[in-house]
């Protein structure tokens, strides 16, 4: 018997000597360097690393029976002794330790044994960030990472400790930001629900915390897209899913205004803010609310750019405010976005034909054609400026009548350069030939028919003479 004892002994400082002499390794996960003065293996090495090797054994049938046989039974006391006694020992204690206590605490039946069992939980989780602080690949903090972890897991096993999950899930996403994991924001944002219920704190903070996850993942889907990998833009989308549904009820228009418009009175200047107030009123369907419109132009005045007055400017139009639309169109026209600053011209050219300016309406959609000669939709607006100015071109029922055939000829250029308007450009070139004087009018002004004729009014156009079927 003794022996087998001095046997067991040796085999054990050969081990300490062993794992002394490199990095501990178990199941493929390094325990990484200690990351702490302390001694690793505490004043009694030889037990340390013989209970770290008995407990890590018992683990390791567990697991291969997908954490059903009774080996868990062997396991606990061995791991306990090492997380009590060398802390710094391996950082699979912690690791595996939360496995050990999810266990219990699931199969426990009895609540007072269970709450201790999840207060040894968050402890196995503090007492990883204690000793282990930093990743053993990449040496970065993961104390954002452990703290979200610990975090779920209250809340999961313990909701009725909200409070505690939501200041753990709160500090984890200050500390991760963008790498901040789904499923912790998930249960961040259920945390401040529960707050928000229990009048702990006021809806307005629901709504921070949305907007904040919303931000975080959507700067993760943009980011995965870009790198081509569909299977975790799925899973961002579905944690995104996950959250919308959850807020829904706290996403109505009204609460929503009500809580920022409170908010902007107080600090009307706040630029991060006004980007939240927009943002959140967008993607929340609360455009038509003043203060969105509001909240734009502030934000504009103090960070002016083409992007937020082409936004603007289409507000203003949706309000038929058509005049203070104008210059914010204007500046939106600069923009380096070729579509956007293409649509805005677009957008001048009908504000200016809605004010009966022909001429300046005219030049923005010549403009809009430089940057698209493909769209049809300026060439439709200039065929409409001329129908409209007919009469007011022409001083008889012949030449009166002769903006007409301009028109109709840009409604068929319309059509040629774009199929997509082609259904409209048909309607208004049925509509507007029957305008075209007759072929007594034309006999009797000496003209002929398919000869060339000059328009001279507001502008000038060559164009053929037709008469009406």
């Amino acid at each position: 018997m003794k022996m087998k004892v001095r046997l067991f002994l040796l085999a054990a400082l050969l081990i300490t000597t062993t794992v002394e002499a490199s990095t501990f390794s178990t199941d493929g996960f390094p325990d990484g360097k200690p990351q702490n003065t302390q001694s690793r293996y505490g004043s009694d090495s030889v037990t340390c690393v013989t209970n770290i090797s008995l407990y890590r054994e018992f683990f390791k049938q567990w697991k291969s029976s997908d954490y059903t046989n009774a080996a868990i039974n062997e396991i606990v006391k061995p791991w306990k002794w090492v997380f009590n006694n060398c802390p710094l020992g391996s950082e699979n204690t912690y690791v595996d330790g939360v496995k050990i206590m999810q266990y219990r605490i699931e199969n426990e039946k009895n609540a007072v044994a269970r709450a201790q069992y999840i207060d040894t939980l968050m402890h196995v989780y503090d007492q990883r960030i204690q000793y282990f602080p930093n990743h053993y690949k990449t040496g970065k903090s993961q104390e954002g990472a452990i703290l979200g972890r610990k975090g779920v897991d209250l809340y999961t096993y313990n909701e009725d400790r909200y409070k505690e999950a939501y200041d753990i899930l709160h500090k984890s996403i200050n500390l991760e930001g963008d790498n901040s994991d789904g499923t912790v924001m998930i249960y961040y944002f259920r945390s401040v629900i529960k707050m928000a219920r229990n009048g702990q704190v006021d809806s307005a903070s629901i709504v921070d915390v949305y907007d904040r996850v919303i931000e975080i993942l959507d700067h993760n889907i943009n980011s995965l897209t870009a790198k081509g990998d569909t299977r975790w833009v799925e899973i961002y989308k579905n944690f995104k899913g996950n959250i919308d549904a959850t807020f829904e009820p706290f996403a109505t228009c009204e609460d929503l205004v009500r809580i920022y418009k409170n908010k902007m009175s107080k600090t009307p200047d706040d630029i991060e803010l006004l980007k939240k107030v927009t943002a959140i009123l967008d993607r929340s369907g609360c455009q038509t609310d003043p203060l969105y419109l509001t909240a734009s132009v502030n934000l504009h005045k103090l960070e002016p750019s083409p992007e937020s007055a082409y936004n603007i400017g289409r507000l203003m139009l949706k309000d038929e405010k058509l005049n203070e639309a104008l210059p914010y169109f204007e500046e939106a026209s600069k923009s380096t976005d070729l579509n956007k600053s293409q649509t805005s011209f677009k957008m001048l050219s009908e504000i200016y034909r809605a004010l009966k300016n022909y001429p300046r309406s005219r030049q923005m959609a010549l403009k809009a054609i430089e940057l698209n000669p493909n769209d049809g939709g300026p060439y439709i607006t200039i065929g409409n400026l001329y129908a409209a100015s007919a009469k007011d071109c022409g001083k008889d029922d012949f030449s009166s009548r002769a903006a007409y055939w301009a028109a109709v000829d840009k409604f068929i250029k319309a059509r040629n350069v774009d199929p997509s308007v082609a259904e409209a450009a048909n309607g208004l070139i049925a509509a507007y030939s029957a305008y075209f004087p007759t072929k007594e009018t034309i006999f009797f002004n000496d003209y002929k028919e398919g000869a060339p004729y000059t328009i001279e009014c507001w502008f000038t156009e060559e164009t053929t003479i037709r008469a009406a079927k």
